[in-house]
């Protein structure tokens, strides 16, 4: 099994994700928190194997910049895209989609949410087990 134990990371994993939200353990870690001027939020976020979050959309859209581990990405309708240390996703606003972590590996990313006085985040349903596993 690849589990980093975040050892490569630059920041803490902070705190743990909300269990409403997420399936498995995640850890959040603020990097900039939402304000009026910037209209910006930053947060490093760490899904131990097999951890995703529940479908969501964003008003404004969001940027993910991998910088550990292996991680899945899936918008609804669409095939799971793999994604490693490097990869960058822009995700369009009101896209419903779902990250996490492969089912063999930590993963890390740093979430960029801009534009937020459109709104940050729309939380939506669990990924199903049969959703998770349909990477092919």
């Amino acid at each position: 099994m690849n589990n980093s134990e975040n050892k490569n990371s630059i920041f803490p994993k902070g705190d743990k994700a909300p269990v409403e939200y997420f399936t498995g353990t995640t850890w959040i870690k603020m990097l900039v928190p939402n304000d009026n001027t910037l209209n910006c939020q930053v947060g490093n976020v760490t899904f131990e194997p097999g951890a995703r979050n529940n479908w969501h959309t964003h008003p404004a859209g969001q940027i993910l910049i991998v910088t550990d581990g292996i991680g899945y990405y899936q918008e609804k309708g669409k095939p799971i895209q793999l994604l490693r240390k490097g990869d960058v996703v822009k995700i369009l606003p009101d896209v419903k989609h779902w990250h996490g972590a492969s089912p063999d590996s930590e993963f890390t990313h740093i979430a960029i949410n801009a534009n937020t006085q459109q709104g940050i985040i729309v939380w939506m349903e669990r990924v199903t087990d049969e959703e998770y596993n349909s990477y092919k």
